[in-house]
């Protein structure tokens, strides 16, 4: 390990973090919207801290081994998550240092989560800063230093390899700084669309920028108390659906399908982007056919708004048009479950991710098949490619772990006096980084009211579904720490 070059690197990702808060500064000077000092003695603040790391550390590191890269992510989303949260403490926004960790944490992680209320009423530049927290954290943050700092050579690719855990498609080029800079570029470019649609649908200019980014991101943080349902608009109902779609594929297909001029036969002929769209439209079947037996629903509108809300939970995105926890127990419990399948691997959102599920699914066929045919050599496939072993291995641990962790949090969260449901709710809604879930939380309330220590938890139970579990846990494996 080299702990100068981990500090090093880490610096510069706190001077990266501390210029954006710059943004939001000039965003209270455009709309004298207030708080612009604070934004202001924030951002130097932290761009100071970043530097000081830095000559700690030396100088660029000439190389990161794996080990490294792992430490560097997972304290990297730790400490930018504390300095996230300095500009709620010093605008008044939040008064709690637990409250404040707990929104930026949520932003940073893409869960969406909050516990603010009264945001029609917030300064914009607080308002703005949510949204850039979570469309930074949307791609990773460290992937984005990869991309604009290749200073790190051939430590990027430890640092790629660590931000983006799980089964991913192969590297799109042959240096990890040029594959940043590729999906940076069509993240970038989505958001752009997505905001220019937004707009000419009707949002102000604020609005479709924020919710622009929140949107590709998979975030769920809005400008209005009544999320994505403050636009009484259907049009606008439908480009979020397809924006929120199409954020959950896996970017590196994006890229490929770019690359062939956009051809539609990239993402048909991929096995994940085909369960993808069909676990979407059959449990929006599930759920109208379920609504429409319990008389819920009376008009095309309300048929927009189910797609909505079925769409950003899939997605895990956390946007929300009406209270979903007031559907019917079929419905909801579909809804939770949801939340663990998630969007596609390489993608913005959260859950296990499809592949994963996909992959489940069926290495049980295959151990089916086998008691029926003992000595048949059956192998497990996603389209043409047959998946090893020690992937599948790999698959069932994560599996595991994850569902441990799970219940651990909504068991820890029922040892601090939170009810069953929000207990459950929410220990899914933040390890799959969705953000809204049911009970107490549900879409049309929010996280403030649990005790602190139950949102202390939750900010654990986020960085962990962002981090996917290994990059954590690998380091409490003591041969982790030696040399």
């Amino acid at each position: 390990m080299h702990p100068k070059g981990v500090i090093w690197t880490i610096g510069m990702l706190v001077i990266f973090y501390g210029c954006n808060m710059l943004i939001p500064a000039l965003v209270a000077f455009y709309y004298d919207a207030g708080h612009l000092a604070e934004f202001l003695e924030a951002g130097l603040m932290v761009i100071l801290l970043g530097g000081m790391m830095m000559r700690f550390g030396g100088g660029a590191p000439e190389r990161l081994s794996h080990k490294d890269g792992f430490l560097i992510v997972a304290l990297a989303w730790l400490l930018l998550s504390l300095i996230g949260a300095v500009p709620f403490l010093t605008t008044g926004t939040l008064s709690s240092v637990v409250d404040a960790m707990f929104e930026s944490a949520s932003g940073l992680t893409t869960t969406g989560a909050t516990v603010l209320s009264g945001l029609d009423n917030l300064p914009r530049s607080i308002l703005f800063w949510r949204s850039m927290q979570e469309w930074l954290g949307g791609m990773g943050i460290i992937v984005l230093a990869v991309a604009v700092m290749p200073l790190l050579g051939v430590g990027g690719m430890q640092l790629f390899k660590a931000e983006t855990p799980g089964p991913v498609k192969d590297k799109l080029t042959a240096r990890v700084a040029e594959t940043a800079k590729l999906l940076w570029y069509l993240y970038l470019s989505m958001t752009g669309f997505c905001g220019l649609a937004y707009w000419l649908g009707g949002m102000t200019p604020f609005d479709a920028v924020n919710h622009a980014m929140c949107t590709v991101a998979i975030g769920g943080f809005s400008t209005h108390d009544a999320s994505f349902g403050y636009f009484e608009s259907s049009n606008l109902r439908l480009m979020a659906v397809f924006f929120m779609v199409l954020a959950g594929i896996n970017f590196t297909l994006h890229f490929t399908a770019a690359l062939r001029g956009f051809s539609l036969r990239t993402y048909v002929q991929d096995e994940e982007f085909k369960t993808y769209i069909l676990w979407i439209s059959m449990l929006l079947l599930l759920v109208l056919l379920l609504l429409g037996f319990a008389g819920l629903l009376h008009d095309k509108n309300d048929v927009v708004d189910v797609l909505f809300n079925v769409v950003s939970v899939a997605t895990t995105t956390g946007f929300a048009v009406s209270d979903y926890s007031q559907w019917p127990p079929g419905a909801t419990m579909l809804l939770l479950m949801t939340m663990f399948v998630g969007a596609c691997a390489g993608s913005t959102g959260g859950g296990m991710k499809v592949v994963r599920i996909l992959l489940l699914i069926r290495q049980g066929l295959r151990e089916i098949r086998r008691l029926v045919h003992p000595h048949a050599v059956i192998h497990v496939k996603i389209g043409f490619q047959r998946i090893s072993p020690g992937v599948t291995e790999a698959l069932w641990g994560f599996t595991v772990l994850y569902l441990a962790c799970y219940m651990l949090l909504a068991i820890m969260l029922a040892f601090t006096g939170v009810d069953m449901v929000t207990s459950f709710s929410a220990a899914a809604a933040c390890i799959t980084n969705t953000g809204p879930g049911f009970g107490t939380v549900g879409p049309a309330g929010n996280y403030d009211s649990l005790p602190d220590m139950a949102k202390s938890v939750l900010i654990f139970g986020m960085l962990l579904g962002r981090l996917e579990i290994y990059t954590f846990f690998v380091m409490l494996v003591p041969e982790f720490w030696r040399d």
